[in-house]
């Protein structure tokens, strides 16, 4: 129990650490001077089983590091369902941490999945399914990357209307790898302004 306890904390600490060194940036940026290079994709959360939380997961955030800067861009997305276009150097990511909230739940999982950012172009990352397991201890999260036509056809008209001046851009599709992984999920205690009888997973 204890070294359970000490490993939750060392990952609490240990996110929190992370998430002071990331740059925060939108799923989609305001500014309409959107210049390549621009990844551009799209992140579902769904449960694999049944749940007894009231409460449907979400992806609330998404953290990729570049593999030679190190540096770290902490996306804030916040749905079940979302496209995101973000305008970030060129270079080898690795997509290295996902948030996961259901109501005032808070979950974690690390991963390894790397792609490559082209110079002067805008490149498609497909879907990303987070599949979550039902709340239970050892529970897991599934990423699965796919490359369907009409996500890929429905993110675009998504980003040319807000980024006009996109249209007629090359587009390369560049799926994470491995396009499956696995990883345990931890979540984040304690919650914050919810009393402790309402917490009901302490693993």
């Amino acid at each position: 129990m204890l070294e359970r306890w000490a490993l939750l904390c060392s990952l609490w600490f240990g996110a929190l650490l992370a998430a002071a060194c990331a740059t925060d940036i939108p799923t989609t940026p305001e500014t309409q001077d959107m210049k390549t290079p621009i990844v551009f994709g799209r992140t579902v959360a769904l449960v694999t089983g049944k749940t007894t939380r009231w409460y449907e997961p979400r992806v609330r955030v998404f953290e990729l590091v570049n593999r030679k800067t190190h540096e770290r861009f902490k996306v804030d997305v916040q749905s079940d369902d979302k496209v995101f276009v973000l305008q970030i150097p060129a270079g080898e990511y690795e997509l290295s941490r996902v948030q996961i909230s259901e109501g005032p739940f808070l979950s974690m999982a690390d991963f390894s999945s790397t792609f490559e950012v082209g110079a002067d172009q805008i490149t498609y990352l497909g879907t990303w399914r987070f599949g979550v397991d039902t709340p239970r201890y050892g529970r897991m999260v599934v990423i699965s990357t796919v490359h369907d036509q009409e996500d890929q056809a429905e993110a675009e008209r998504e980003m040319l209307a807000k980024y006009p001046a996109l249209e007629g851009q090359p587009v390369a599709t560049v799926l994470p790898v491995p396009s499956k992984a696995d990883s345990r999920l931890y979540e984040v205690m304690p919650y914050p302004r919810y009393p402790r009888y309402f917490r009901r997973h302490w693993w």
